[in-house]
């Protein structure tokens, strides 16, 4: 039996054909060009219709563009960056540009570099970069070949664009907030930051000095407790046990992300200890973990969503003229307050 032969794929030439139209005006309705009349536009979309046309995103970047927009992350297991995937979206929902994913590695660097450049080797028409690890002069590297906007990042760059949370500020809500419930053995589990270049740029070793001076600006100087891991639900499992077998174990817990508060009620429910009634859990995002009945966690609202659609505001003024001032944008926080935070043991 000899084998089939594959199905053709159907190209704009049969579509012009199908609508019984010029190649160069169904070029026109893809692109969404000056020039195609309605009925002619309405004949077209027909066309595709019927025919299951789809366009070649190879050929349209060998023209200038293949309206893809790649977004790299992190870890797709943190419940929070879906958050800024569905913002980003939805932005871009009018547009003709389609985001495609890719996995950065959780902390590896070499892995953000794989993939970064594999988008930029597809033709990406431009790039969000979630959270990055990289150095400023590989971001900078990157930006300068496709347009970029960095999330998560708070160092300023004249070549991309940067979409942040006030980390400072809302590290400060969460500790006031435990303060004004009474407590003062306050331990706070951080993400641990390898390269001391990168320092006064990243949102976990900005939570980490907000909840440092929130401390002493309460006069607590003498409890900051900070135990270094990692922003997983496993470092949040592993901070947790260290700070159980403290001598003097702290009331409360301030995880500087909702997956770390996720490890840490894991941890407790190894131990007969109870939240809130004898130690109380904030995180830091607001996912919808967060907000789940049974978890119920206390945590700081960084407006995930908000964050998509300004990074796919910014991308596509940067599309439209590349030689633009960088822009940085820093939203203000808020503090959710739920069932993992009350009143410490009398």
């Amino acid at each position: 039996m000899e084998p089939s032969t594959p199905p053709r794929r159907v190209t704009i030439v049969d579509v012009a054909q199908h609508a019984q139209v010029s190649t160069t005006a169904v070029s026109k309705v893809l692109r969404n060009a000056y020039g195609a009349s309605p009925a002619m536009r309405a004949k077209v979309q027909q066309a595709i219709a019927e025919l299951g046309y789809r366009p070649y995103a190879a050929a349209r970047g060998m023209r200038g563009q293949t309206y893809t927009i790649g977004v790299m992350l992190p870890d797709i297991r943190n419940p929070f960056f879906p958050e800024i995937v569905d913002g980003l979206t939805e932005a871009l929902g009018d547009t003709p540009y389609q985001v495609l994913l890719g996995p950065g590695g959780c902390n590896n660097e070499q892995a953000e570099v794989r993939v970064t450049e594999a988008m930029i080797d597809r033709g990406m028409d431009a790039m969000v970069l979630v959270a990055p690890i990289s150095s400023r002069s590989r971001l900078e590297h990157v930006a300068r070949t496709v347009p970029t906007v960095v999330i998560g990042r708070h160092g300023h760059s004249p070549a991309y664009d940067t979409v942040s949370d006030d980390d400072l500020t809302g590290a400060a809500l969460v500790v006031d907030h435990l303060v004004g419930l009474g407590h003062r053995r306050i331990a706070h589990i951080e993400h641990a930051e390898s390269d001391p270049a990168r320092l006064a740029e990243m949102p976990n070793a900005i939570r980490a000095e907000g909840y440092k001076q929130a401390m002493r600006a309460h006069g607590l100087g003498d409890e900051i407790d900070i135990v270094s891991t990692t922003y997983t639900q496993e470092g949040g499992y592993l901070g947790a046990r260290q700070l159980l077998d403290r001598p003097r174990r702290p009331t409360a817990i301030f995880a500087g992300a909702d997956i770390v508060a996720m490890g840490v009620l894991e941890a407790l429910a190894e131990t007969d200890l109870t939240v809130p009634g004898d130690l109380s859990i904030a995180g830091y995002d607001n996912t919808t973990l967060a907000a789940l009945g049974p978890v119920s966690l206390t945590s700081v609202d960084q407006a995930g969503r908000h964050i998509g659609a300004e990074a796919a505001r910014l991308l596509l003024d940067r599309i439209d003229n590349r030689q633009r001032p960088s822009v940085q944008v820093k939203l203000s926080p808020t503090l959710i307050a739920r069932r993992t935070t009350a009143p410490p043991p009398s």
